[in-house]
């Protein structure tokens, strides 16, 4: 029997690995841009930052350290010089793939960062399988700018795997629609007509605003906003304000809310306050062709008819008036029923002054018949 040469001795100390063959191996040194293994072979193993992740700008010295176990796969036991590539990426692509064919066949919640947006949707990676959620699967409402997504952690389930194409969806909204079903049927299950609740100011738009209620949208119409005059709801209410209001009906999976509370009603008492041939004072709040309307208390207007408003005659309520104006008045007229007041100045002239402003009206009104027959004679 022939000696073994030392070379030869030293080789047989040496396993024997193969390419594709899982490996475990120490690290005996790290770099920015690769990590070196002792395998257990006569030629150390090179793990580049390409063949560990993804992504492109991850330094290597955060993620590993000398003395670190890890577990790769071989993918050249000679590169041309002399050198063992190795791969962790591709190891934990494959494990992945058994991981996510598991979720997609139990339908389990997966939890993932989201790594990047584009212009379709937004891709996560689980156990460096990436798995791709389209725009229209991201919320159940529609979302047009999913940038706020990126590097949150987000819940999902994987609703198509291909690994032959390497097509992995996910669905995101089949979640939120479940948590939104549940929630809603909990808040109707406890709510009634007449309950005061609290919700988030969720969108307000012309004619009013939708109350988040915490599983179902509440319609706070612009008329129920306030027992006052709303002209523009984005002047009352913003998205996010808190809202207290209370429920004035429900129909089947439609709430609509009122913040015109009893207590608060201006109309009551109004029969006393506010009867006829009561002096009061307001404030002019807008203004028409033929009057002003005189905000008495918030929420109760008068009409200040333009023939009420001097004793002199005056073509249209702003030649003597603008919004904002105080002015003392007589009540003429209320009907609690139509929710209407009418208010006059010159009837809370002396009678003297008030009996020569009826003349003059009347005089003006002698005077434009006398013309119109004047202009019908002559014609």
């Amino acid at each position: 029997m022939s000696e073994m040469s030392f070379e030869q001795m030293l080789n047989e100390s040496f396993k024997t690995i193969h390419t594709g063959e899982v490996v475990e191996g120490t690290v005996i040194d790290v770099k920015p841009d690769e990590i070196i293994l002792n395998i257990g072979y006569k030629s150390d193993g090179i793990l580049s930052r390409s063949e560990y992740t993804n992504e492109s700008n991850v330094d290597l010295t955060t993620v590993a350290k000398v003395g670190d176990k890890m577990e790769v796969k071989v993918l050249k036991v000679n590169d041309g010089e002399g050198q063992v590539i190795l791969t962790y990426k591709r190891l934990a692509a494959e494990k992945g793939n058994k991981r996510i064919e598991d979720a997609f066949n139990n339908q389990e919640v997966l939890k993932a960062k989201v790594t990047q947006v584009l212009d379709g949707g937004i891709c996560v990676v689980v156990d460096e399988v990436r798995i791709f959620i389209p725009a229209s699967l991201v919320s159940d409402t529609y979302e047009k700018d999913l940038s706020k997504y990126n590097g949150e952690e987000i819940e999902f389930v994987v609703t198509e795997y291909n690994p032959k194409r390497r097509r992995y969806i996910g669905n995101r909204r089949m979640l939120l629609t479940a948590e939104r079903d549940k929630a809603q049927k909990e808040l109707f299950d406890k709510i009634k007509v007449g309950d005061v609740i609290e919700g988030v100011a969720k969108n307000v738009t012309d004619f009013g605003a939708f109350i988040d209620l915490g599983g179902a949208d509440g319609l706070l119409h612009i008329s129920e906003m306030s027992w006052g005059r709303v002209e523009n709801p984005k002047k009352v209410i913003k998205p996010g304000d808190k809202v207290k209001a209370f429920i004035k009906d429900i129909q089947g999976n439609k709430i609509a809310l009122s913040c015109k509370f009893d207590d608060e009603n201006p109309w009551k008492d109004a029969e006393t306050k506010f009867a006829v041939g009561n002096i009061v004072t307001g404030k002019v709040a807008r203004m028409t062709d033929f009057g002003a309307f005189v905000e008495l208390e918030k929420g109760v207007d008068a009409l200040l008819h333009v023939s009420q408003i001097s004793k002199d005659h005056i073509e249209k309520p702003s030649d003597v008036l603008k919004v904002g104006d105080e002015v003392t008045a007589k009540i003429t007229d209320f009907s609690l029923a139509d929710k209407k007041i009418s208010l006059s100045i010159k009837a809370t002239l002396e009678p003297d002054e008030a009996e020569k402003a009826a003349e003059e009206d009347a005089d003006e009104v002698s005077v434009n018949i006398d013309e119109v027959i004047a202009n019908e004679e002559a014609e």
